[in-house]
């Protein structure tokens, strides 16, 4: 489904449906709004990356999670974030919600991010088909490299990945642990 004006759906801070606007308009007056954001990890418990391809409208260039974007306004969230993996990253995998968030931040071109993101993470370790529109590169990263590139460069990623990722990787102990992620690796 291809629209050539994109609406999002507004909301307040309890994800609660408001209206809809256009996704331009809408980041340029900073209005809260339905998006979500997936992390895909490999087997052995890395973190699969994008980097933003360099058209895009804001963070081009910038390395962020596995996919992201907002619903259509009649859409489900998880069919939505199942679809734009598929378009981006060129891969399906089953994806579980694991928290929401609200977050504000200031983008480049006199954008503002106001998004109640939901969050899933999933498992993958098949090919890829990047869609060179969407997405610059990928690759898997251990957590911990993440967060030693996030404090080298932290202008190196997207606004809204250095604010999820302390959250993302706080599950991901919970889920893994650093004795499983082991145990993981040595099967791989």
């Amino acid at each position: 489904m291809t629209m050539s004006v994109q609406e999002v759906l507004l909301v307040n801070e309890q994800d609660e449906p408001l209206g809809t606007m256009e996704k331009m308009a809408a980041h340029e007056q900073g209005l809260l709004h339905r998006a979500f954001s997936v992390f895909v990890f490999d087997g052995a418990g890395r973190m699969l990356l994008q980097q933003r391809a360099a058209q895009k409208y804001h963070g081009g260039g910038l390395w962020t999670n596995t996919c992201c974007s907002h619903p259509y306004p009649d859409e489900a969230v998880e069919t939505a974030a199942r679809r734009r993996l598929q378009e981006e990253m060129g891969f399906e995998t089953p994806l579980e919600k694991i928290f929401a968030f609200t977050y504000r931040a200031d983008v480049e071109n006199g954008l503002v991010e106001h998004e109640y993101d939901h969050v899933f993470a999933g498992q993958y370790d098949g090919p890829m088909e990047l869609n060179a529109e969407e997405v610059a590169d990928s690759r898997y990263m251990e957590m911990e490299a993440i967060e030693d590139w996030i404090i080298a460069e932290p202008a190196a990623f997207t606004s809204w990945f250095r604010i999820a990722f302390p959250m993302v990787q706080a599950w991901w102990q919970q889920q893994f642990g650093n004795a499983t992620v082991r145990k993981m690796a040595e099967k791989v």
